[in-house]
Order: structure tokens, then sequence, then C-alpha cells
């Protein structure tokens, strides 16, 4: 028997600091007027739009309604789960019991490995902090089961309850609220309340700055500016259209390959995740290996473009940036490059040049890219004819979806990590956002035409009519995939939640060339954007491509480091022979700006 351990100990007072209550009063009056003023305008809005704030968009009530019904079908299974959490609060009482008599015990449930949210020492060693967390774990865990294992529901009410469930025990964890959470309960303590006043007016400066509506400050958006610390590249737009810029950017060696890279970014965020900073730059990185980088950077539009749609962006974009490129340097062929978004747009532009016998792109290359929308995850909870129509009517009255609509949704799949942290430091440890680049980026949103926006969640998500032969037509041309006999170079992210890897390893399949599939580690941002320098995260590679994705990553081989030196290993036949350096503006196309250029700059708030 192991020896009884010691009492926990309650944990310690901070000895009480010398501050201000005169100061700290005003403080609290200043928040009362910022917040009166905050809710008056709030309420003069909806009385003028007209909007009801008991609509239910997402159809969650009815879902929720059917759940409801079924259990209530089936009484035996509902007493079965009541029993089992109660003999777990028994178990938890009667261990909790023991430790604080100082006899050891094991806990009766424990957070997921990599739970950030109970990493505080007084969450594992004090008696009462140990106990609200094992009580939220153990509840959560029932109330997870219990919804998973309810029969007979629509899959499309099965896959909302699930997820709105999550996000209902998300909301509720102890981590969240001041009383609850020992780190916010000590700082409270030491500073005599400052850190929930200072909290109340970073949270009412981020509903100020959202118009009335909550948008969390996740980074310190005044330490970075772009062209100055961030997206730092030396280039030049060396042309632009409606819907985007060209950037080229500048040799950093005497010499370069033939072939020239254009990259195709999403159109849903900036162009500069792939241009953050010099360490994690992919373009530098590309630029260093003697590569003659061409990149689009798409305007960020509003109600004037409202008419725009996915043909304008192929003809505008990448179909335009290969006439331009062939103008800038003389070559014909290029090695393209897509990411997420940018990556569906290559492969329809790819099928549409098949159809027209065009053999510009020698080779293509995507990142976390669906081309097969089947299996496309979390986000198929937001996607339906119900939530489409509602979307559309939106998009129509304002011409464009506001790209911060589209932010909340993406942060709502990691919430604990992108919600409800930054609700913990900046509301109520009363901190300031930490300056980081990435996060920096992920809040600079992007707008996006309505009428493109309708297309692309009509015909790729909802229907899934790009993988179809003749599926869709872009510009009276009909589009399959098949044709395309470019090689292709497909990486994807192990911990994606935007585009699972298993669905985006259907791209190989749909094309007819041959192509290559790496899976790296990490997520659809950080495993994308992973330098070898950083030697981090890892990648899987398989010669094989079969039919199933778990067939593929268990025949495959995982190695240490970077996917981006895997990935110029086999674009090396691709890239030709060495010519001398080229300068921006020294070709047929004159220089406009220097880069990032004005697209990018345009914020969507602004």
């Amino acid at each position: 028997m192991s020896a009884p351990a010691k009492p926990a100990a309650a944990p310690e007072t901070p000895s009480k600091p010398a501050y201000d209550p005169i100061a700290l009063a005003d403080s609290l009056a200043a928040a009362a007027e910022k917040s009166a003023k905050l809710m008056g305008d709030f309420a003069t809005r909806q009385a003028e739009s007209g909007q009801s704030m008991m609509a239910d968009e997402l159809g969650i009530g009815k879902a929720f309604m059917e759940l409801a019904s079924k259990m209530l079908a089936n009484p035996y299974r509902m007493a079965e789960a009541q029993m089992n959490l109660w003999w777990d609060y028994m178990s938890l009482w009667q261990s909790s019991l023991m430790k604080a008599m100082g006899a050891a015990g094991e806990p009766v449930a424990v957070p997921a490995k990599g739970d950030k949210r109970f990493k505080h020492d007084d969450w594992e060693e004090h008696f009462l902090f140990d106990y609200i967390k094992q009580s939220y774990l153990i509840t959560s865990r029932w109330l997870n089961t219990t919804v998973a294992n309810v029969e007979g529901l629509d899959p499309g009410s099965r896959k909302k309850v699930d997820f709105f469930t999550r996000q209902y025990i998300d909301a509720l964890a102890p981590s969240n609220f001041a009383l609850t959470n020992p780190e916010v309960f000590r700082e409270t303590v030491a500073t005599g309340g400052q850190n929930l006043v200072k909290g109340l007016h970073n949270l009412l400066d981020d509903i100020e700055r959202g118009n009335g509506q909550l948008r969390i400050s996740m980074t310190d958006s005044k330490a970075f500016e772009l062209g100055v610390n961030i997206a730092t590249t030396p280039g030049k737009v060396v042309y632009q259209n409606e819907l985007m810029q060209l950037l080229q950017f500048e040799p950093s060696t005497a010499k370069v390959h033939k072939r020239p890279l254009l990259i195709v970014p999403p159109w849903i965020n900036k162009y500069y995740i792939m241009d953050l900073r010099e360490k994690n730059s992919l373009v530098k990185w590309c630029v260093d290996q003697g590569m003659t980088v061409f990149l689009m950077s798409w305007v960020n539009p509003d109600e004037r473009l409202s008419h725009k749609d996915f043909v304008d962006y192929l003809l505008e974009g990448p179909m335009t940036a290969l006439d331009k490129i062939e103008q800038a340097t003389g070559e014909k062929e290029v090695n393209a490059l897509g990411y997420c978004l940018g990556g569906t747009l290559l492969a329809a532009t790819l099928a549409y040049m098949a159809a027209k016998k065009d053999r510009r792109i020698a080779s293509a290359s995507f990142m976390t890219s669906l081309v097969d929308f089947v299996r496309t995850g979390e986000l198929e909870v937001f996607i339906d004819e119900g939530q489409v129509s509602s979307l559309e009517k939106k998009m129509n009255e304002r011409g464009f979806l506001d790209g911060a609509e589209m932010a909340t949704t993406f942060n709502l799949l990691r919430s604990n990590d992108l919600i409800w942290s930054f609700v913990i430091n900046n509301y109520l440890m009363g901190r300031d956002p930490f300056p980081f680049d990435l996060l920096h980026w992920n809040q600079d949103s992007t707008r996006m035409p309505a009428t493109m926006h309708s297309w692309y969640l009509r015909n790729m998500y909802m229907n899934n009519k790009l993988r179809e032969p003749g599926g869709i037509t872009l510009d009276g041309v009909s589009i399959d995939l098949s044709k395309i006999t470019a090689p292709a170079y497909f990486v994807s992210a192990i911990e994606d939640h935007i585009a699972p890897w298993k669905a985006t390893y259907s791209g190989p399949q749909l094309f007819g060339g041959k192509s290559r599939f790496v899976l790296s580690g990490s997520g659809h941002i950080a495993g994308m954007i992973n330098p070898p320098a950083a030697n981090k995260y890892g990648y899987w590679t398989n010669e094989q491509l079969p039919a199933k994705p778990d067939e593929w990553l268990s025949g495959a081989r995982q190695f240490e480091g970077s996917w981006w030196n895997d990935w110029l290993e086999w674009l090396k036949p691709n890239l030709g022979a060495q010519v001398a350096a080229r300068v921006p503006g020294k070709g047929k196309l004159k220089v406009i700006e220097a880069a990032p250029g004005s697209y990018a700059k345009m914020r969507a708030e602004g």
C-alpha cells in the first residue's frame, strides 16, 4: 500500500498589493458608461433592422427538439445513462473525500492529453479545484456519450447536436469562470479585482471594434504593419485588375530556374500567410531556392464586385496571371502552387486548360485543397439548404460575405484554442493579447462577393459537382478533372479541421496524371507554414496511392522536419535549367507599386 498523501494545502493568499480604490472606481464608472452606450446602439440597430434575437438560422433548435423526442422515446436508455452518471459521481465523492483526508487515490476523470485548460498546478494539487475539474470532466463525458448514443436521428441533425453539444460543454468549462479558475482567482486576490475591471474594458473595446458584435482580439494588431515587419519579402506589383494584383518577388540568387512558380492563395484570407516573417515565409524560402516567384494577391471586395463569380476568379486570376508571367519572363510554362481554396481554383483551372489543350502549367501542387467535398468534417454543420439560403439573403442585401462571419465559423471548430483561451486571457486575467504574426493574419479577414460565394457553396460543398466529369461548366467549358495529366503534388495536415486530410486524399484519385500525396503533422496552417529550419511536426510519405486513406497511412513512412524539402525534391525535374535572375519591372510588365501592394492592405472594416 502506498504511503498516505499529504492533505492538499489551501491556495496561498498573496499579500495585498497597493492599489488606488478611487482609480478603480473611476475605471468601473467608465466601463459602465461605455457599456450603456453600446447596449443602446445595439438596441437601436436591432429595431432599425427588424431582426429577431430569437432567429434560429442554423437550425439548432429544431435539431435539439428532434434529439429530445428520440431520447424520451427510450426511457430505459436514459435511466441507464443517469445511473452511470450517478456511479461516476459516487466514485468522485469517495475519491475526493480520501484525498481530503490525505490518502492517495486514482482520479475518476483526467483531462485529455494536450488539454491546456487544466495545466495550472492547483487543478491537480488543490482538493477543491481538483473536484471541480473532475466533476466537469465526468459531466461532459456523460453528456457527449449520451448524445452520441441516441438512435434514429437524422444524419444532419446528428452532426448539429454533436457539434453544438461540444460547444456548450466547452463554454461551461470551469476554467472560463473567475471563481472556478484557480489562476484567475489568485490574480483577482492579488490585484484587488483590477484584472476583472481591465478585462471588462477589453471586452467593451472588442464589442465596440466589432460594431456591436463581440470580435475577440487574438493579438496586438498594432504590433504589425504589412511591408514593415510582416509580409516583407522584397517584390513588386507588376499587374493588377479588379480581382487581383500580381506580385513578382525580387531574386536572391544570381541564377534562377527557367520555369517560374505561380502561387494561387485562397481569397478567403490575405496572401501573406505564405509571407509572414523571414523565418517562416514560404515565399522567401522559394526565392532562396532559385525560383522566380509570382503570387496573386486577391482584392478585398465590397458591394461593387458583388456580381463577380467563380468564372471571373478563374479568368481574371490564374488564366490572366499565366499571360502576364509570359510577358514578364518570356516563359510559357510555369509550376503552380495552390493553397486551400486557391488549390480548388487551381484544380478547376487545370481541367479548364486541359479541355482547351493548354499545357502551360507543367506541374501543380496543392496545399490542404479540397476537390472532393464528400467528407468535409464539421464544416458540414454550417452548410445546408436552410443556412445557405439565409446566408444568400444577407449577402444579396450588402453584396458580399463579411469575412468576420466566416472567421467565427472557423474559430468554433477549435473553440478552446481560438475563443475561450482568449476570453480567459483578455477578459478574466485582464491581459493584453500577445503579438503573434499568425493570429494577426487570422484576424485580417477578407470579404467574398455574394455571387461567387453562393455558387461555390452550392456547387462545391452542397452538391459536390467538381468531382463529377461535366458536373460544372466554366466559361462554356465542361470541367473534367480526369483530363488533368500534369504531375501533381498533394500535401495535407493530419489535424486539419477545415480541409480534413481524408477528404483531400481523394484529389489524386480524380486526376488523370501521376500524383504524389504527403501528410504533414499539425493542422491547416501550422502544418503548411512549417519551414525546414524549425524542424517541427514531421510528415508521412507513401509511394503508393491505395484507394482508402487509412490504407495509405498504414503503409506510409514518417520523417522528421518539414515537407517543404520533400516538395522541392519532387519539383526539381520541373524547374528547368538555370538562367540569369529576373528583376521585377525589367521585362514587358512595369512596376506599379512595391509589395505587399494596396490590395493586401485593404482592411475589411475600413
